[in-house]
């Protein structure tokens, strides 16, 4: 990597589910609501830092210091 990458950060990678997963869901997002694959998607959106876990574990929110304007494959 060259250092402008790496100053403006490490891109990550959202694919095509993800983002429709994004799209559909925007803003917060009640846990219970969703199916289990609906989870799984919810799960790696939130190991990616584009979602939060709330304190109470019950609902995701997108998190703010992220960009959504990334690429999707």
């Amino acid at each position: 990597m060259k250092i402008h990458q790496l100053l403006s950060g490490v891109p990550v990678v959202i694919n095509n589910e993800e983002q429709h997963f994004i799209d559909e869901h925007r803003e917060n997002v009640s846990l219970s609501s969703l199916d289990e694959h609906g989870q799984w998607v919810a799960q790696n959106l939130v190991r990616k830092n584009v979602y939060q876990l709330t304190k109470d574990n019950k609902n995701i929110v997108i998190n703010p210091t992220h960009e959504i304007k990334q690429q999707s494959i």
